[in-house]
């Protein structure tokens, strides 16, 4: 089944190319830069577009808010857990970063 809007959608794209709006763009002539997930290219450029970052990045964020926090708390049973937790967050980025590749 089609898109229901799929006719005015493709009377939009014949009008633009009739007054020429497809003309001279930019990369005209060109190959489309290669991407290395195809799978999931929609998906990672969106997310590249709006800011995301790789997961790895954002849980590197996270572990040097920890360590900070270590570095602020004298309590001993606090900083124990924060160790830990610093621990797991080291195996998580080294996951995360071989799942990138």
């Amino acid at each position: 089944m089609d898109h229901p809007l799929i006719d005015l959608i493709n009377q939009k794209i014949a009008e633009a190319e009739a007054r020429g709006e497809f003309d001279n763009l930019p990369g005209a002539g060109k190959p489309l830069p290669r991407e290395e997930d195809p799978e999931n290219a929609l998906l990672s450029r969106v997310i590249r577009e709006n800011g995301g970052v790789p997961e790895f990045v954002s849980l590197k964020r996270e572990l040097d808010r920890l360590r900070a926090e270590l570095r602020e708390t004298g309590d001993r049973t606090q900083r124990h857990e924060i160790l830990k937790a610093m621990s797991m967050m080291e195996a998580r980025i080294d996951i995360a970063r071989k799942a990138q590749r």
